[in-house]
């Protein structure tokens, strides 16, 4: 066994990382059952916090809030019938209904087993499939890299978009922003226009509060008349632990979602929602009872549950690996890691691979605490559904405010934060989608830097990029992408023509 599996392994278990990771946990699951907060959100309101913490517990805190975030949303969408995550949706078909039948403990004791294994299952894809992919991405060259971020940007404008029309401008305009600040190649000044506080360019946490906390306190105070009750699911909950019927039941629906989230987890904007709503409708087809789902059916609960927590495991291989973000929530990990001097891709396994191979079991033990506290705590937890929104929102628009100026210790930046708090109103008002801008804010330094480097290697000889087998191979891929988004927009217009 290599040297750095065992200090990776004995990083994650000392004492502070454990408890960063049961803290995170904690506070991930709360997160999660909030209808209105999502785990971005969740996590962009603790990153202040961990500026002052050790890279290895900073990000273990961070990694116990994304694994319980995805199964705390899965207990709102059980109890209220609103999903806590886009991801829990699928959850709420059957979880609900098997609430309403007084069997709420049953359901949520389901979707904890459930989101336990898919978690398991997506940990050994990346214990065994980042070292491996690591070692190939070490042969990149500056012109292979370029294509390679080339093709997650494009693939998550498809991906993240209803039209890929607004997601490629929602791109272009997160592109537009990284050039503001200092030229990285020769030090300029770009589009600063005379304010000295855009020397050092846009803070990305800064825009990234601002994007996605700002329209969230938005909706959720123009909905504080409309606030959920809980119709009584909490005060039933009963035994959590499942049956033995219900873990026969349960072995289908695992194994059809835990290998989908993960796949799908490792490309570039799929997602949780995706994985979530595939294995639910691949789990009825080979179901023997599909008359069952959505009244209340066990494998109806397990299989979104078990997908979208193995698309945790899934998202952080391209993020560790590539430098290449899986969802919203690794692009801020990346965030993180930089904070800390770390720059992930295949030299963080070279250069800190006792560190990358930390990270790699604080996941594992993400899950681990993960079914401990929401077994044993879950009759607590529940109790934050019926916490005032006139009092829990106000609170998270203060932490957003002073994470903002604490990032640089500038009020300045808490201007900006709004401003890109207006911007992501507007873009929701317009349809157009959030996640390409801050994929483009996360890999626009790096794609440029690279673009740079190879035209510059090569003078000036745009052929370096197509004569590489890699970046070649990554620039079919990106092609084939926008192709076929433009292809299935086409089809999706001419059925609804069809119809009408």
């Amino acid at each position: 066994m290599s040297p750095d599996v065992l200090e990776g392994f004995f990083q994650a278990t000392q004492a502070n990382t454990i408890f960063a990771v049961a803290a995170g946990c904690l506070v991930g699951l709360i997160v999660g059952m909030i209808p209105g907060l999502t785990i971005s959100t969740g996590i962009i309101i603790v990153l202040p916090l961990t500026f002052v913490l050790e890279p290895e517990i900073s990000i273990a805190l961070l990694l116990g809030l994304y694994v319980s975030g995805m199964t705390g949303g899965s207990f709102s969408a059980i109890l209220l019938n609103i999903p806590g995550t886009p991801s829990a949706s699928a959850t709420a078909l059957d979880g609900n209904p098997m609430a309403k039948r007084g069997e709420a403990g049953r359901a949520l004791g389901i979707a904890i087993t459930a989101s336990f294994v898919g978690g398991l299952f997506s940990f050994l894809c990346l214990f065994l499939i980042s070292p491996l992919l690591a070692e190939v991405a070490l042969q990149f060259q500056s012109p292979d890299l370029f294509s390679l971020m080339l093709f997650g940007l494009t693939i998550i404008c498809s991906f993240a978009a209803k039209s890929l029309v607004k997601g490629l401008l929602a791109a272009v305009i997160g592109l537009a922003i990284v050039t503001i600040g200092q030229d990285p190649m020769m030090g300029t000044q770009r589009f600063t226009f005379g304010q000295i506080n855009l020397t050092a360019g846009i803070h990305f946490l800064t825009a990234l509060i601002g994007l996605f906390a700002i329209p969230q306190l938005v909706d959720n105070f123009a909905s504080l008349g409309k606030a959920a009750s809980d119709d009584g699911n909490a005060a039933k909950i009963k035994s959590v632990l499942p049956k033995l019927a219900d873990l026969k039941l349960m072995r289908l629906p695992i194994s059809i979602g835990s290998p989908i989230g993960s796949f799908l987890g490792i490309l570039p904007g799929a997602g949780g929602p995706i994985a979530a709503f595939i294995s639910y409708d691949y789990t009825r087809k080979l179901s023997k009872n599909p008359e069952e789902f959505g009244k209340g059916s066990t494998q109806g609960i397990a299989a979104p549950e078990a997908a979208n927590n193995a698309v945790t495991g899934g998202a952080l291989i391209p993020m560790m690996t590539l430098g290449i973000p899986g969802d919203p929530v690794t692009a801020i990990l990346i965030a993180a890691l930089l904070i800390h001097g770390l720059v992930p891709g295949p030299l963080l396994f070279i250069e800190n691979g006792e560190f990358a191979y930390g990270v790699i079991f604080s996941f594992f033990w993400a899950n681990i605490f993960n079914i401990i506290i929401a077994l044993i705590g879950l009759r607590f937890l529940v109790k934050v559904l019926v916490i005032p929104r006139t009092l829990l929102m106000p609170s998270i628009a203060i932490l957003c405010v002073i994470g903002s100026y604490a990032l640089r210790n500038n009020f300045f930046d808490v201007y900006v934060m709004f401003g890109f708090g207006m911007l992501g109103l507007a873009m929701r008002w317009l349809d157009m989608p959030v996640v390409p801008l801050l994929l483009a804010m996360v890999l626009g330094r790096q794609i440029e830097e690279h673009l740079r480097v190879s035209l510059i290697a090569s003078k000036n000889d745009i052929t370096v990029f197509f004569t590489s087998p890699f970046s070649l191979f990554f620039l079919c891929l990106a092609a084939a992408s926008v192709f076929w988004s433009f292809w299935a927009e086409h089809k999706t217009k001419q059925k609804q023509k069809q119809q009408i």
